[in-house]
């Protein structure tokens, strides 16, 4: 419970440093995600429980901070999220691996959706050049954030979450 509830203060921090700090350090036109990056790490946490409940949360934050569509950024954000907890699953011992897999795969995902429903709207954009011009530095932003968020991030579950240690 206190970890559902620790969600809202700390997405809503990252939110705040999402809009306020990073969006103003581009590359090109991409900018870091780091509500992706936190949601991403949390999927990839043994202890976690509730990852769909910060997904959802995360992804309410930013339909209210963004101009697109309200589920845009939900669908693309349980999407990434999907795929970390898969791969979860799957690579186990290797969880920086799959941390970089999961920024990697849930920033083109997340990106795509974006891009998706922007091309169903009256302002299509070109596709060659979003993925040039925001998609690829995106992802190489969160790549280079992502280690950074990924140790912050366990040392938070293993305070939201004290229980046995798995060494």
């Amino acid at each position: 419970m206190l970890a559902t509830l620790a969600a809202i203060p700390i997405l809503g921090i990252l939110a705040i440093l999402q809009s306020a700090i990073f969006s103003r350090m581009p590359i090109l036109h991409g900018t870091a995600d780091v509500i992706l990056l936190v949601l991403i790490a949390w999927a990839l946490q043994d202890r976690v429980k509730n990852i769909w409940i910060w997904t959802l949360l995360g992804g309410l934050i930013v339909s209210y901070l963004s101009a697109l569509p309200s589920i845009v950024p939900m669908i693309g954000y349980f999407l990434a999220v999907g795929f970390a907890w898969w791969l979860r699953r799957r690579i186990w011992q290797a969880p920086i691996l799959a941390m970089f897999l999961a920024t990697f795969v849930g920033t083109l995902v997340s990106q795509g959706v974006t891009l998706f429903s922007l091309q169903l709207s009256d302002n299509p954009y070109p596709i060659l050049q979003s993925l040039n011009l925001i998609t690829l530095p995106s992802a190489l932003l969160n790549l280079l954030l992502a280690l950074p968020v990924y140790g912050i991030v366990t040392d938070l579950a293993k305070t939201l979450y004290p229980g046995e240690e798995t060494e």
